[in-house]
């Protein structure tokens, strides 16, 4: 199906997905340093621990995604949306205390499993 397999830019896909790795690494540190008694003072250290593994984790298949000959579209775009709405709100809640942003998080949660669903499918119709 070509939804499956369409192409998309491979060097834009890679660059899209260096960046999302970039901003992993930069959120974890800006976490660890700069946040720390922020993050300590809400009790949301492992909330955003868990932001960051997730994303990190992410970016990382983003990148292989984005590097392989056929593209996996569709898993790709879940995983971006997924790390936007899961680690994003965690971010966020963490950083703000802000608990409102607690029912977005299994929205993204949602895209991250579907993008493996997905990235299953689509190995099967290969």
């Amino acid at each position: 199906m070509k939804s499956h397999t369409a192409t998309m830019d491979p060097i834009l896909a890679i660059r899209i997905s260096a960046i999302v790795g970039f901003l992993a690494v930069a959120l974890g540190a800006f976490g660890a340093h700069l946040l720390k008694a922020r993050l300590a003072a809400l009790q949301m250290t492992e909330v955003w621990h868990t932001a960051v593994f997730y994303h990190l984790v992410h970016a990382v298949v983003m990148l292989f995604l984005a590097g392989r000959p056929v593209f996996a579209r569709n898993a790709w775009l879940l995983f971006l949306v997924g790390i936007i709405l899961f680690s994003g709100s965690l971010y966020l809640m963490a950083a703000t205390g802000a608990k409102w942003l607690g029912p977005i998080t299994p929205i993204g949660g949602i895209c991250l499993l579907a993008g493996w669903l997905s990235l299953a499918i689509w190995a099967f119709a290969a």
